[in-house]
């Protein structure tokens, strides 16, 4: 189940306020790392929704990444230059959540081993499209016109501008699903996820509780790359590719399955670790292997176990 505790919600508003300061502090540089490492967790609590909340893991939901991100280089494209951010938002969020809820019912037709591979042929389906098609622009990826702000924002201005935006939606995200697991809905998935056919036997329409749950999952991950797009003004066919999935799969792991907040903390701790893993060794992989090793071995709930 998905538990959000009072000193672990203490804690990220005070890591949160501290993020929010680094334009009085910090350099360029690290104001963007730490808006890359923003979106990741926006993408990783995301699929905790459907992980912790559901139990139910998804190789899609980089397909839905890409969507939300593509979508703003689709806008830019038919309306002949860049829309405003508070007409992409809503496009991209309604472009991954229809996705998810047109292969929803297909995918949740099957269970376990099964549905995550219904969900990786779906994912690479959404993948090729825009890979093989003229739909994606190009295949090395292709920059973009950054949606309207309501604001006029200097090059120089950019990095702060774009790391207050993305906590402020990171922090509207993690409200939005604090308050939805305390709902009869949130309740219903974590019922789901301990018992599926108790509750079944009581009367839920259990196939319409999952397909909800994945396609708002879904909206929510089209709302991250959309941030990406916005952050970066630059897309690509790497960004519906499987292994984005599998690596938000890591920062939940890495963080922990059971807590709200886990995500963000596998995201942080995972986005540090690629950058200080070249200051160590060549390969960073091994690095990036090991720590994840020894999470998985000493901290059976992750970051966020100890503070639970």
């Amino acid at each position: 189940m998905i538990t959000a505790t009072r000193r672990g919600n203490g804690l990220l508003a005070l890591a949160g306020l501290g993020v929010a300061s680094m334009p009085l502090w910090a350099s360029a540089y690290h104001m963007q790392l730490a808006s890359t490492a923003l979106i990741a967790s926006m993408f990783a609590l995301s699929l905790q929704l459907l992980v912790g909340g559901a139990g139910l893991v998804s190789l899609a939901h980089a397909g839905f990444f890409g969507l939300g991100a593509y979508s703003v280089y689709l806008l830019t494209q038919g309306l002949g230059g860049p829309p405003s951010v508070l007409l992409s938002l809503p496009v991209a969020a309604l472009a991954a959540g229809g996705a998810a809820l047109a292969i929803g019912p297909l995918a949740l037709r099957t269970k376990g081993f099964f549905f995550l591979m219904a969900t990786l042929a779906f994912g690479q389906m959404l993948f090729f499209l825009f890979h093989d098609t003229p739909l994606g622009g190009s295949l090395d990826g292709v920059f973009i016109q950054r949606p309207g702000l309501i604001w006029a924002v200097t090059k120089a201005q950019r990095p702060m501008v774009f790391l207050l935006l993305n906590l402020g939606v990171l922090g509207a995200m993690y409200a939005g699903l604090w308050l939805l697991m305390r709902t009869l809905f949130g309740h219903a998935l974590l019922g789901i996820r301990a018992n599926e056919h108790r509750m079944r036997a009581m009367g839920h329409d259990v196939q319409r509780l999952k397909l909800a749950a994945f396609a708002l999952a879904g909206a929510l991950a089209g709302m991250a790359g959309h941030m990406a797009a916005l952050t970066d003004a630059f897309v690509s066919p790497d960004l519906l590719g499987w292994h984005r999935s599998a690596e938000a799969l890591l920062m939940i792991v890495l963080g922990g399955i059971g807590a709200l907040h886990g995500p963000i903390l596998g995201a942080f701790a995972l986005t540090l670790i690629e950058e200080l893993g070249p200051l160590i060794t060549e390969r960073q992989r091994l690095i990036e292997g090991a720590v994840i090793l020894a999470a998985v071995l000493l901290l059976r709930n992750g970051l966020a176990g100890p503070r639970r």
